[in-house]
């Protein structure tokens, strides 16, 4: 049996609300890999809830979400609730469908729900950005997080 979590179902649901977030607007696979992120780690900028656990080498999830991303985005163009589109200048962006409001709007459960509002904070607050942007917001949940790190490492009397 194959698990849904971690999947490209689960990326694909994930991709799908933020594409319908920032509708009409089009995004890159990168802005999706950070997007995707904020959704989970909300928290982490101060924004509500994290929809999952804080855990602690979460930040290393954005070096293997890509080709989650990837594989999710390719499942919904499958089903028509995603477009891509080239340009010469953009390379490829991704759109959400004109049917894919309306495929969210029947999931409506709890976790749901809540991906949905995240997906719209992310798209008020984050929307805008750009790469280099997203980038130095990287950067400084790295420079947290080793922080972090080092000082439970040295609490703990393992460090260097």
């Amino acid at each position: 049996m194959i698990s849904p979590f971690n999947s490209p179902l689960e990326t694909g649901i994930r991709t799908l609300a933020i594409l319908t977030a920032v509708f009409p607007r089009s995004l890159d696979l990168q802005h999706l890999v950070y997007f995707d992120y904020l959704v989970l780690h909300s928290g982490d900028v101060e924004g509500p809830d994290s929809l999952h656990a804080p855990l602690p080498l979460r930040l290393g999830e954005l070096s293997v979400r890509r080709g989650l991303i990837e594989r999710g985005i390719f499942l919904m163009m499958s089903r028509q609730l995603v477009e891509r589109l080239v340009s010469s200048s953009d390379g490829f962006q991704y759109i959400a469908s004109e049917s894919a409001s309306a495929f969210l709007s029947m999931m409506n459960s709890r976790y749901i729900l809540k991906l949905k509002e995240r997906a719209e904070w992310v798209a008020e607050t984050f929307g805008e950005s750009t790469l280099e942007e997203l980038q130095a917001l990287e950067r400084h949940f790295f420079r947290e997080w080793s922080t972090q790190f080092h000082s439970v490492d040295r609490a703990g009397g393992q460090g260097k």
